[in-house]
């Protein structure tokens, strides 16, 4: 039977789920962030500000759609350590639909970061519950993703490399739907923000989570400058239309691939094999839940748009990753062997 893992009707629309504007720490506006990004191709953009949820419904239309969202950060303040070696966890939370009005985990007084404060009165929250007291440990983290996720959030964690996270702390976290496994403004700044490692840690863990590339633009350098840190960390969500509701469930479902550039154009499973068709690649790969990589290359003087490779039962989870020519990278979320092969 044939399993399409990326559904095989709807559109792709290029995202960006995790972005700053002037609402908090970013430079542009949230309409300067429209204009930039749609005339680059980009569909839906999330407006996740530093711990202010500030909706912009005035700048979704029939080709952009603006989502709501925040990011919140949980830093290790009781380590009496310097910021620059303090430890931080940040999770985004992302409105699946358009009518989530109230911020959750909210505190009256603390936590804003740059023009926050300026906005803490638009804020919208449960006025019958205390405010939330934030500690670097997995209870209140874990506690804050679950609020989260039950309140209609889309949850994600957030650049692991830039907040100096290692396997002792995240692998404790739970209640994420996905994590970045691209921050492309941690990686324009010089981290290594690319880290499959991480979701492949945290698979092999047993978490059944997906992956997304994002921007989390600030755009502190001009658009045409190697330092910009805007268009270079995507998510490319197939859906029936760009109504918000739609692009919800379809968030929920997975229904996505994490890109820097390459396209992941169709993704199924038939007979025991995993099929991927793409743009032109160097190579392949499919990574599985054990020291099992395989892989397809380009030969020389020949197109690579296409591979195939048998999935064992013992595989755990598969995954696909596109790499151009320029050593950019698309990545597929992970597909689970026992359901893959269920009827």
């Amino acid at each position: 039977m044939k399993k399409y893992l990326l559904p095989k009707d709807g559109q792709f629309y290029k995202a960006n789920l995790h972005c700053h504007s002037t609402v908090s720490d970013g430079k542009w506006t949230p309409e300067q962030i429209k204009e930039e990004y749609k005339a680059r191709g980009y569909s839906i953009v999330a407006y996740t500000d530093h711990d202010v949820m500030i909706p912009h419904p005035e700048l979704s239309d029939d080709d952009f759609l603006a989502m709501i969202g925040y990011e919140m950060e949980v830093p290790d303040t009781n380590s009496g350590l310097a910021f620059k070696y303090r430890k931080t966890c940040h999770m985004c939370l992302v409105a699946l639909r358009p009518d989530i009005e109230k911020q959750v985990c909210w505190h009256r007084e603390k936590y804003l970061i740059g023009n926050g404060e300026q906005y803490r009165n638009q804020v919208k929250f449960d006025e019958s519950l205390p405010d939330f007291v934030r500690n670097y440990d997995h209870a209140c983290i874990n506690e804050m993703m679950r609020i989260g996720r039950e309140n209609g959030f889309f949850v994600t964690y957030n650049h692991s490399c830039w907040s100096m996270e290692h396997y002792g702390d995240y692998s404790g976290y739970e209640n994420m739907h996905a994590m970045e496994i691209c921050n492309y403004n941690s990686f324009v700044a010089g981290h290594a923000e690319y880290v499959p490692h991480v979701y492949d840690e945290l698979l092999r863990q047993g978490k059944r989570i997906y992956c997304i590339a994002t921007d989390d633009n600030h755009d502190v350098h001009p658009t045409d400058s190697p330092r910009n840190d805007s268009f270079g960390g995507f998510t490319m969500i197939k859906a029936e239309s760009l109504d918000y509701t739609a692009i919800g469930e379809a968030l929920l479902a997975g229904n996505f691939y994490a890109s820097q550039g390459p396209a992941i154009e169709k993704l199924w499973f038939e007979d025991g094999k995993l099929h991927v068709k793409s743009s032109a690649a160097e190579k392949i790969t499919m990574t599985t839940g054990t020291r099992k990589v395989r892989s397809a290359f380009r030969e020389k003087g020949k197109r690579l748009t296409e591979a195939t490779f048998e999935v064992q039962l013992d595989d755990k989870y598969v995954r696909v990753t596109v790499t151009d020519k320029h050593g950019l990278h698309a990545d597929t979320n992970a597909y689970f062997v026992d359901e893959l092969f269920s009827e």
